[in-house]
């Protein structure tokens, strides 16, 4: 048992390594602690059936083959390709918005006969909420902030479009604050 114990170890260390993953970055996917990790990949103990099958979803490789059946290749894994079709999957998101956008453009000049251009402006701040939801579902947050900062500042400037006969171009300056807290929280983030 112990010759099969690091045998499985030394499969699940280069699984690891080969995605780019620490243990800690590992350890939070499948909600385990980075000692555990660390225990499976000495071969000291192993994981749960549930975690194998896990373990096997997220690198893309079968149980066989982390189990130690030699002749199992590992499929090759592909973390690039996972960020491209995530990148591509919110860019679909996007555009669907400004499908949408262009839709009711010309359904409402077809309808009411009256340009309605506003509804690219407001198509922005959408396309930039889309784009931070994803961010945060999928990127584990790298352009959090900025995304942030320009759904902030486009709605802010939607509203002042928007309204544009009441001359509240003021409503701008509540951005400066907002900025302001955005660049604290970011390098708060820094830091711990």
């Amino acid at each position: 048992m112990e010759n099969l114990n690091i045998t499985i170890g030394k499969k699940l260390l280069y699984l690891r390594k080969k995605s780019k993953l620490t243990q800690a970055e590992l350890a939070e996917k499948l909600n385990y602690s980075d000692k555990a990790i660390s225990k499976w990949e000495k071969g000291e103990s192993l994981p749960s059936v549930e975690v194998f099958y896990k373990i096997s979803k997220l690198y893309g490789v079968s149980l066989d083959f982390i189990i130690g059946d030699e002749t199992a290749a590992p499929q090759p894994i592909k973390n690039d390709d996972r960020k491209r079709i995530y990148l591509s999957i919110t860019n679909l998101a996007v555009l669907a918005i400004w499908f949408v956008a262009l839709l009711l453009f010309v359904l409402f000049d077809i309808i009411t006969s009256t340009s309605q251009w506003m509804i690219f402006a407001w198509a922005t701040p959408a396309s930039f909420l889309v784009a931070l939801i994803f961010d945060c579902i999928w990127h584990k947050h790298k352009g959090l902030y900025v995304l942030i900062s320009l759904l902030m500042w486009s709605l802010l400037l939607c509203f002042v479009l928007q309204f544009l006969t009441f001359n509240i171009w003021k409503i701008l300056l509540i951005g400066i604050p907002l900025q302001i807290a955005v660049i604290i929280w970011s390098r708060m983030e820094k830091k711990s």
